[in-house]
């Protein structure tokens, strides 16, 4: 076994001002252990934003990653980062990095069977941001390393928590060799995916529902969507079609059918994905674009949702909470989970308070933001229709700007359900019933007969 943090995939972060503290992050010379303040398994957008913030505040932060590979990247992804999570990408210095790796910003627009749900054209939320995880993942995985207190173990995956006293207080990660690695910390974090074997060994709450669609995507070089550098968002009813511009002139297309569509696109993904993406009114131009790559696709979405803490214990990103990715909204709240996590816990790092009423805190505050949109989002996974409220609410947005201000604010992640039901249902009665008086007066006629 490696007995240094010099080798066997360990990437000590700069150099700290401290000789007690930079050593205290070493891993002891030939016993295969370490102390760190916190561990964090997974080296990807929540738990590489976890260590950098904990750091920040002071903790050392042991991050690892399975992957050999520092460059390593998830394959399936629509990668468009909604706006609610902007302000982290720019607390973390990584947004100018981005941006110089070719992201593009773009306001998310939705076509409907009632006409275009327009950004508004004075919007208080930024643009969301579209990067490839290919270029996204190494980004933030070298700025994590990069950060006074991390270390970055690669190619390590944790088998076992070590626990005391009914709390968890470490990991046990083994190597490809079979060499074991014993990381005791204050605090564990599983940022370890929507399979969290962190989750597992924790043995928390779980939940599932099943998913009632699929997903299959790829990415095209050609003619630019005229939407672009905005994505676009085709709501079929019950399908989806969505179309991300991106880094290198490329466009990721995908589609979310009902699970009756599965055997033609596992007969031919490519011929399949065309014929759908094509089919959609004011269709992008993808049978004059030239596929990058392969189609893939992902059939079982189950969504997974855990309790996010427990003693020594807490979860960021896809680890607490695998949600529909029809919404967009996976890359968002890996940012914005482990953020909230990483505040919550910073005054128990320093000593200020008990790690209890930091896990306390996150537990509140990630069940406060999130609660409200994992109901609605796992409601509509199910791969039902739009319900009468909803049609109501869509088909209004497309007439009143006012109406498209409010659904921006909420499709970005920016606020909750309930503020957006108490700011929309009232104005969207009324836009409705003005709507029908112009179409030739009488009685409104009910939404769900009105085509687009």
């Amino acid at each position: 076994m490696a007995d240094s943090a010099q080798a066997g995939g360990i990437i000590p972060g700069a150099p700290d001002s401290d000789p007690a503290s930079a050593s205290a992050t070493q891993v002891e010379r030939g016993t295969g252990a370490a102390d760190y303040d916190a561990a964090i398994v997974g080296a990807s957008l929540a738990g590489c934003t976890a260590a950098i913030l904990l750091a920040k505040a002071g903790a050392r932060v042991a991050l690892v990653e399975q992957r050999p590979n520092a460059g390593a990247y998830k394959k399936i992804c629509t990668h468009f980062i909604q706006s609610s999570a902007v302000p982290t990408l720019e607390r973390l210095g990584l947004l100018e990095r981005m941006m110089e790796g070719g992201a593009l910003r773009g306001r998310a627009r939705l076509r409907t069977r009632w006409g275009w749900i327009e950004p508004p054209a004075k919007s208080s939320v930024p643009m969301g941001v579209n990067l490839r995880r290919e270029r996204l993942d190494p980004l933030i995985r070298q700025l994590a390393a990069e950060t006074p207190g991390v270390e970055l173990i690669l190619g390590h995956t944790v088998r076992e928590l070590v626990r005391e006293g009914g709390a968890v207080c470490g990991v046990r990660a083994r190597d490809p060799q079979g060499e074991t690695l014993t990381l005791r910390a204050r605090l564990v974090v599983g940022a370890d995916g929507r399979d969290s074997r962190v989750a597992k060994l924790g043995e928390v709450s779980t939940r599932t529902k099943r998913h009632g669609r699929f997903a299959y995507g790829g990415y095209f070089e050609g003619p630019r969507p005229v939407t672009h550098p905005d994505p676009v968002l085709w709501l079929l009813d019950p399908d989806m079609v969505a179309a991300f511009p991106t880094d290198s002139d490329l466009t990721f297309y995908a589609v979310m059918p009902t699970m009756e569509r599965l055997p033609e696109f596992r007969a031919d993904p490519e011929a399949a994905l065309k014929a759908m993406v094509s089919s959609v009114p004011e269709a992008p131009p993808i049978l004059a674009s030239r596929l990058v790559g392969e189609v893939t696709g992902k059939i079982d979405m189950t969504t997974v949702t855990h309790t996010p803490t427990a003693p020594g214990l807490a979860l960021a990103g896809d680890a607490a909470g695998a949600l529909d990715p029809l919404w967009g909204i996976g890359c968002g709240f890996a940012f914005q989970s482990a953020e909230w996590l990483a505040d919550s816990i910073a005054p128990a790092m320093s000593g200020a308070e008990s790690l209890e009423q930091g896990l306390e805190r996150y537990r509140r505050r990630y069940a406060r933001r999130l609660r409200g949109h994992t109901a609605m989002i796992t409601d509509y996974s199910s791969g039902r229709k739009l319900n009468p409220g909803e049609r109501m609410l869509f088909s209004a947005a497309t007439r009143d700007e006012r109406m498209a201000r409010t659904f921006e604010a909420f499709g970005s992640r920016s606020i909750g359900p309930a503020r957006m039901f108490a700011t929309t249902v009232p104005r969207a009665a009324y836009v409705n019933a003005r709507h029908a008086l112009a179409r030739g007066g009488g009685a409104a006629r009910p939404v769900e007969t009105e085509s687009a």
